[in-house]
């Protein structure tokens, strides 16, 4: 399982000290079926708790989602700043799960090298 983040969700994670531990924590978890909410589509919204803290007040974050194979960490935001995402940008996650999983190698491959998404390593 290859798992990575895009810029914009780099920002927020270094912003509120998300570990590369607790998105792999997040998507190790996704791989066992334990989906927070699953919207189709290749997207999904796992929570991720604040340090020393349970889960119920802590993070949102939006994955594009192939199981088996790449999650993307597009999206977060806490819990106290909103409920959820709208319809809207539903849609709009779902159309980026969309083009995404059709990359080819060589796009994706480009993407990476121009710093759009950055590799999480999981160790163990």
């Amino acid at each position: 399982m290859q798992i990575f983040m895009n810029k914009w969700f780099a920002k927020f994670a270094k912003a509120e000290s998300i570990s590369n531990a607790r998105l792999c924590k997040a998507v190790k978890d996704a791989e066992g079926g334990l989906i927070d909410a699953d919207y189709g589509g290749g997207v999904i919204k796992q929570r991720i708790a604040r340090p020393h803290e349970g889960k119920s007040g802590g993070y949102r974050t939006i994955i594009l989602y192939c199981q088996g194979d790449k999650a993307f960490f597009v999206y977060g935001f806490s819990k106290n700043e909103r409920d959820n995402i709208n319809k809207f940008e539903e849609r709009e996650f779902k159309e980026l799960a969309k083009i995404t999983f059709a990359l080819t190698e060589d796009e994706f491959g480009k993407l990476i090298k121009t710093g759009v998404y950055k590799e999480i390593r999981c160790d163990g």
